[in-house]
């Protein structure tokens, strides 16, 4: 990622400094992602963007790769509030280079991805530390459609987590044929939760992949795999995460998560304004956090997230705007 922050640096750099004159704010294309951290954000972005600059914001269902796929080919839609760039990252730092899109400052401190079991398994096998622990031990994790046979829950087609999760279980790799584990694809991310869940309450066994902040996490303590292995960029970037073709992946560490707001640069350039508050749009796990446990204990959604989140956090959000802005979104809470 180091390229890809020194192109979008010195972008900004070079956009910030160009003299010119922000039309007015107009239509907004935003991306709400499939899971809740990113729904949240794509309705906090709708509210400050009308409020506080006036624009007039759509949101458009989107995924990770289906989401930079639309980005990089028709340049819409605008703005993809939460994208985790490690499932696209070759493809992002070309389009980058290139000029297509631009990336911002870093979204959540201290988010990660990588592969977990429940508690109750470690509890009742401590000696279960790293991957290859538990891929020695398929028993331990029935699937219950074949009991013969091991579970892994990886991500839901259309994530970008899922050309990564599929290309570590190849031969070569973790080898989950290999070692008796059959991948499931639990179809969406509210059944992957839902199976987390389902896990603790009846402290069955677990193992897949999951990422943080989240709400689920939060309210059902996983335990967090060492991998055994150091991350290998090179295999990484070139074939873990660049396709489903991989064809010669290795055991490899997860990268360090990657969480940032892309921008068609068409848009970056035309909204210098939207841009500045992007640019300052940041917050902590305990801050994110609080919002995806109010919206699943409330069975709240984005929308009702982003207002929670205005009500509750106003020192947060209030040091992305500016006075007049600030006063305008408070306004309207």
């Amino acid at each position: 990622m180091r390229l890809l922050q020194r192109i979008t640096a010195l972008y900004l750099f070079s956009l910030f400094l160009t003299p010119a004159h922000a039309a007015p704010c107009g239509e907004v294309t935003i991306s709400e992602m499939n899971w809740p951290s990113a729904e949240f954000l794509a309705n906090l972005d709708k509210v400050i963007l009308e409020e506080a600059l006036g624009c007039k914001v759509q949101l458009v269902p989107g995924a990770t790769v289906t989401t930079f796929a639309s980005m990089e080919s028709k340049g819409q839609p605008d703005i993809a509030p939460e994208l985790w760039t490690n499932g696209v990252v070759e493809r992002l730092n070309a389009a980058v280079k290139k000029g297509d899109i631009v990336v911002g400052t870093k979204l959540i401190e201290g988010a990660s991805e990588g592969w977990f079991i429940s508690e109750s398994a470690h509890q009742q096998h401590p000696e279960l530390k790293t991957v290859d622990d538990v891929m020695a031990h398929p028993e331990w994790f029935p699937n219950k459609e074949n009991p013969k046979r091991g579970a892994f829950y990886g991500c839901p087609s259309g994530w970008g987590c899922q050309i990564s999760n599929n290309n570590l279980m190849k031969p070569g790799a973790f080898d989950a044929e290999g070692h008796g584990f059959d991948v499931i694809d639990p179809g969406s991310g509210a059944a992957l939760a839902a199976s987390i869940a389902k896990a603790y309450e009846r402290k069955e066994p677990w193992f897949g992949y999951y990422w943080q902040p989240t709400a689920v996490l939060y309210k059902y303590p996983m335990y967090k795999l060492d991998w055994g292995v150091p991350h290998d960029k090179e295999n990484w970037d070139n074939c873990i995460s660049k396709s489903p073709d991989c064809a010669n992946p290795k055991k490899n560490g997860w990268a360090v998560s990657q969480v940032h707001t892309a921008v068609t640069s068409k848009f970056a350039k035309s909204h210098p304004e939207v841009m500045k508050y992007l640019d300052k749009r940041t917050y902590g796990m305990d801050v994110v956090g609080d919002v995806l446990a109010y919206m699943a204990d409330n069975q709240a959604n984005g929308e009702d997230g982003a207002w929670y989140f205005l009500k509750k956090h106003p020192e947060v959000w209030t040091q992305w705007l500016t006075p007049e802005q600030v006063e305008k979104v408070k306004s309207a809470l």
